[in-house]
This record gives structure tokens, sequence and C-alpha cells, in this order.
């Protein structure tokens, strides 16, 4: 199913992946291509304004299955809006949307905050909604690290334990797309670096598709295999080796992030053209 959505003008030049821009507050024409109908969910030139300001504008993006493309941009780049707009949760003003017909979605949002005085048991948090979910919730549990604390209250449990039980919940539902908006808030930097690798194994398990918007540049990069630089519209976009030695994503984040990033590069049995897209190997194993 595609929804169209009409409505806003557009006069300034186009932003393509790849190519050197500023990153500026303007908006970007539209060059609309055909939608992905292979992707899970995608958009093309999507686009939300609100009281006059435009929170993402023109932006192209698509997820399969069995991949983690992940959003990365500064505070108020328009990560969440994204997300929330792709997901339907917040009305776009322009540009097209696809999902997947019968898409089942996980969502996972930023702030996953727990009223302390409500007496709710993670088991009891798991299955609201839909009793016949008791039967899964050892399994979703055990499939996030955390089987023993079924019976515990919610305002017991830290903050690496309340994300593992936000995944769960999401998990629960059997999803083909996996959306996680920030989901180490409040987790400290071991407890990140496990998540991420949970993550993965969970995409590797399960066949999902895997959208991640976060800030924590490094290990999410190494984590992805596509990144979205976005600082409300598209900046640059690509394998994440081809995105941080992108200028742009330099000009957002700085030289230091792009000469960190390089610690966590690591070897392919395949290697990738400047868009992004896979090759084989080049003679002589160099990548």
């Amino acid at each position: 199913m595609t929804d169209l959505v009409t409505g806003i003008a557009r006069t300034s030049p186009h932003h393509t992946h790849g190519r050197q821009a500023s990153c500026c507050d303007h908006h970007h024409a539209p060059t609309l291509g055909p939608l992905d109908q292979t992707a899970l969910i995608g958009a093309r030139g999507l686009s939300v304004v609100r009281d006059g300001r435009r929170l993402i504008d023109n932006v192209d993006i698509d997820v399969h299955e069995r991949e983690i493309v992940t959003v990365i941009g500064p505070n108020g780049a328009g990560k969440t809006t994204l997300v929330k707009a792709l997901m339907s949760l917040l009305p776009a003003d322009a540009g097209e949307l696809h999902k997947r017909p019968g898409l089942r979605i996980g969502y996972v949002p930023q702030r996953f905050d727990v009223e302390r005085a409500l007496p709710m048991t993670v088991e009891r948090f798991l299955i609201l909604g839909d009793r016949r979910h008791r039967a899964k919730v050892a399994g979703v549990l055990a499939e996030v690290g955390a089987e023993q604390i079924a019976s515990r209250q919610l305002a017991e449990l830290s903050g690496g334990e309340l994300q593992r039980v936000a995944l769960a919940r999401a998990l629960i539902g059997n999803p083909q797309l996996l959306v996680l908006d920030e989901p180490v808030s409040g987790v400290d930097y071991t407890g990140e670096a496990e998540l991420y690798d949970l993550i993965g194994r969970l995409r590797d398990h399960r066949g999902l598709g895997v959208l991640l918007v976060s800030h924590d540049l490094h290990v999410v990069m190494a984590s992805s295999d596509r990144v979205v630089c976005l600082s409300r519209h598209v900046c640059c976009s690509g394998v994440p080796e081809t995105v941080a030695g992108h200028p742009e994503y330099v000009q957002l984040f700085g030289p230091e992030a792009a000469r960190a990033f390089g610690l966590y590069l690591h070897h392919h049995d395949h290697r990738h053209d400047l868009a992004g897209a896979e090759r084989p190997p080049a003679p002589g194993g160099n990548q």
C-alpha cells in the first residue's frame, strides 16, 4: 500500500546522496524517484511542517528485511519526527510513503517512563492489551536477556532492564520491522554496546528489518548496514564507511568523530562503491 501526501511547494536545489553541500535550513526541491516496493517501509520526498517550520524536508529512506538502517543527526535534526511520520503516527505534509501490506511493526519510543507509584509487574506490562501473549512472555524475555525479571515490579528496574523490557514488548507481537528511537537512553556505555549487539542478534535470528535512531555515533555506525545522516534533510547516506568520510558528516559532527570511527572499521567479504552499492572483492583482497 502506498500513501501519497501532497501540498508543499519547494524551489531550492534538491539534496542528493553523495553530493557535497552545506547542511542548511532552507528546503529542497523534490525529484521523487519511484518508491522501492521491495522495502518493508520507505518514503520519497517526505516533509513535515509545523507552525511554519520544516521539521523534516524532502527525505528519502528505505528499510529492507534483515537490514539495520540507522538515522543519526544532532539534536533538533528531525530524527524522531521522521520515525513518527514513517509509521503514520504524525501526519506528513508532502511526499510518498510505502509500507509492505500487513507490515507488523514493533516500536520502542524515545522515552519509556514508568510511574513509580504504579504497581505493575514486567509480565503484566508485556501482556497489556492482549492476554494471549502470556505464553510468549518467558521466550521474549529470554531473547533479550531478561528472563529472570518477569515477576518484578517495573518501578524497581534499572535503566538497562527497562530498555530490555521495552524491547521485549516490541518483539512480543512478532514484528517484521523493529523501530528503535534512542534505545540506549539512560544506559551506561557497557550497556549500550550490549544492547546494540543484542539488536544485531535479533536481526540475524528473526530476519527483522531494523530502523534505529541514535546520537551514539561510533558504536551505532559500526553496528549498521546503512546510515542516514539527517539535519532536517538528508545530508548524506550510505554504508558507514562512506558516510563517516562525507564532508557533511564531518561538518555536523566534527573531524574527531570521523577519525574516531576508524577504530570501528572491520573487514568485509565484499566491497562497496561510493553510492553504497555492494561489489565483489577487489583483486588481491583490497577493500
